[in-house]
């Protein structure tokens, strides 16, 4: 199609175990059209060069030039213990990449590692009669290897807590500078960030793009930025490869722009980027390649910001074009990325959780949006969600196949906002006819089509867990969601998966409109009786933000809710305040479920009155103890 080289990054920061699949989808796509496409992670190939011996130097000549009252116990650990930190890092890396299993055993004898203060944390573990061994519970005798990845992942959070203390208080392994950028109504924090003298983070991040784009020699760049998290090193790299090769394009997509810039309107933002696009990136791409070769004007961009170079303005062009189908977006491919390199890393001692930053997924989508697209809190007017396009399981398990022979590993995480069950139905259905082994999760929605044969098909296919949205465990505010479940209907379909052998992880939400009191305490005992009752492993509670793409946000009246007034908006546009009649603390709430559900997914406390967990007097909850238990005896 072009002779255009284009290269996609990861910019940090993402996740540490596996690449973010937007590279890998884009490189697919851009390659099955003839075009010369590369990739690179700079988010994992940054840890992994400021984790090095010289890296921990340099790192510590910031630390001694915070003053010495000034130092806080992180700095003051990594200080004293820098000649064991120095000796144990590559070490330590390489097994956690998988490369020297060895290594656990002197791990877990716990005086290889240096201890800074996330090691404090362990002695909170202490659950049931292990003696002296505070992990014990959750390892046995024999688990040497996850102890010493969860030993191994506390010593790496400590050295990402010297990075913050002692040169940027932004740092983080995820959602790095998210503040600067998560609905910023002006580009104002970001510019100022970027004007800022470079830190030891900016350098090394320069010094990696640096090197990418020599190694790949590139006229186009894609950035992808899905999460406010990311935004900050987004910008940093484009404004490295405009600084040293001003000739090189530079474009910007992903899900923050998707979400938070689609009425974009500063042209700041075209210092960095010549090109801003919006929702899937195959049509716009496809346009502007063709835009860049001379064979299409720049009136007929699909779905693009543009500064006009007169005027100075930005401008939106948006050519009417179809979608590229989803069944013709091709196979993503990892080629080029460093898939030896990824960290297994185990945060949270709970088999479900653990899947997050633990492994290597191969990231894949059995469809494009959501089949329900009803959600009174989701983006259901957005692309991502509102279309939705699915693949015949033939083409879905030839990609698998694919992705298997290029990758050598066979587990997959499905992607989808919440997958379709008959499409799961014919996925499975193929996986066994066609005897292809592999290990796969994903979001459903707890719907009642997901029966225990259903459930039992999924695990027969390597189906391994599963997450879903409880949101607010509550019947009425279920139907003000229209989320299309009630509570006993989730404990039936998560009780199939786990009889089928398949782990499950609720998303749960507290401070949606109107919810009171009285509902968040009734939430938090069906919450406890689905842990109870085997139903879920795992849970999460986040709080509700009103956005400005919801049903909520969109019609605020019919939730009982008064929006606050935004200011005007020239970048980002997302979340939106507002006023709830209800005037319950939903922080002081949150506080209390985000502790019960940690405790829960520990198997502590599950017997004790949910009130227990509040520090302020709540009500009775109005459930029965045992509501859940008679509604799963009518399975």
């Amino acid at each position: 199609m072009t002779a255009t080289r284009v290269l996609s990054l990861i910019p940090p920061m993402t996740q540490l175990n596996t690449p973010y699949p937007s590279t890998a989808y884009l490189t697919g796509f851009l390659r099955s059209r003839g075009v010369q496409a590369s990739q690179d992670d700079l988010a994992l190939k940054l840890v992994l060069r400021l984790f090095t011996r010289e890296g921990l130097q340099a790192i510590l000549e910031r630390v001694q030039a915070v003053p010495r009252k000034a130092r806080t116990p992180v700095l003051q650990a990594f200080e004293e213990q820098f000649e064991r930190y120095v000796d144990t890092i590559g070490p330590t890396l390489r097994f956690l990449q998988g490369k020297d299993p060895t290594l656990g055993h002197r791990i877990c004898n716990r005086s290889f590692l240096p201890e800074g203060p996330r090691f404090d944390t362990i002695d909170s573990y202490t659950i049931g009669e292990e003696g002296d061994d505070p992990i014990g519970w959750a390892f046995g005798s024999l688990g040497m290897h996850d102890r010493a990845k969860h030993l191994a992942t506390l010593y790496l959070n400590d050295l990402a807590d010297v990075l913050r203390d002692a040169v940027d208080p932004r740092f983080q392994f995820v959602r790095y500078a998210e503040s600067i950028a998560a609905s910023q109504p002006t580009f104002e924090p970001l510019a100022q960030a970027l004007a800022a003298p470079p830190n030891l983070v900016d350098d090394v991040l320069a010094e990696l793009t640096l090197e990418s784009i020599e190694l790949h020699q590139p006229q186009l760049v894609l950035l992808s930025a899905p999460f406010p998290g990311n935004v900050y090193a987004a910008f940093r790299m484009a404004q490295t490869i405009k600084a040293r090769h001003p000739h090189i394009t530079t474009a910007l997509g992903g899900g923050f722009v998707n979400t938070e810039l689609r009425e974009l309107s500063e042209p700041r933002v075209f210092d960095y980027f010549d090109y801003v696009t919006l929702d899937a990136g195959e049509r716009p791409l496809l346009a502007l390649l063709e835009h860049l070769s001379g064979k299409r004007s720049k009136q007929r961009l699909v779905r693009t910001f543009i500064r006009d170079a007169e005027s100075r303005q930005v401008k939106f062009i948006n050519w009417a074009e179809p979608d590229v189908p989803f069944a013709e977006v091709g196979t993503p491919t990892w080629d080029g990325l460093p898939l030896g390199e990824y960290l297994s890393l185990l945060d949270m001692l709970n088999p479900m959780n653990r899947l997050w930053s633990d492994g290597r997924w191969n990231k894949l989508t059995v469809a494009h949006g959501c089949y329900w697209k009803k959600c009174s809190f989701c983006d259901v007017s957005l692309d991502y969600i509102a279309r939705y396009e699915n693949a015949d399981a033939t083409i879905l398990v030839d990609r698998i196949e694919a992705i298997v022979q290029e990758t050598g590993q066979t587990g997959f995480h499905f992607v989808d906002e919440a997958a379709p069950p008959k499409a799961l139905k014919a996925l499975a259905q193929e996986l066994i006819r066609r005897k292809v082994q592999i290990s796969w999760w994903g979001n459903i929605r707890f719907e009642k089509s997901f029966t225990p044969e259903l459930c039992q098909l999924l695990s027969d296919s390597g189906c391994i867990a599963i997450s879903g949205g409880l949101e607010v465990a509550s019947d009425r505010l279920l139907a003000l969601m229209k989320k299309g479940v009630s509570v006993e209907q989730v404990a039936k379909v998560t009780r199939s998966f786990t009889e089928a052998g398949v782990l499950v992880h609720a998303y749960l939400m507290y401070g949606f409109p109107t919810q009171t009191v009285q509902d968040t305490v009734d939430a938090l005992e069906y919450v406890r009786q689905l842990f109870e009752n085997g139903c879920i492993q795992s849970g999460f509670f986040h709080r509700f933000a009103c956005t400005v793409h919801s049903p909520v946000g969109q019609n605020p009246d019919e939730y009982g809710i008064q929006l606050q007034p935004l200011p005007p908006v020239s970048f980002a546009k997302n979340d939106v305040a507002f006023v709830d009649p209800t005037g319950v603390d939903h922080d002081a709430m949150g506080q209390a479920l985000k502790k019960a559900i940690y405790n829960f997914m520990h198997g502590v406390g599950l017997d004790a009155d949910v009130r227990s967990w509040f520090n302020v007097r709540v009500p009775r909850p109005t459930v029965a103890r045992h509501h859940i238990a008679k509604a799963l005896d009518t399975l």
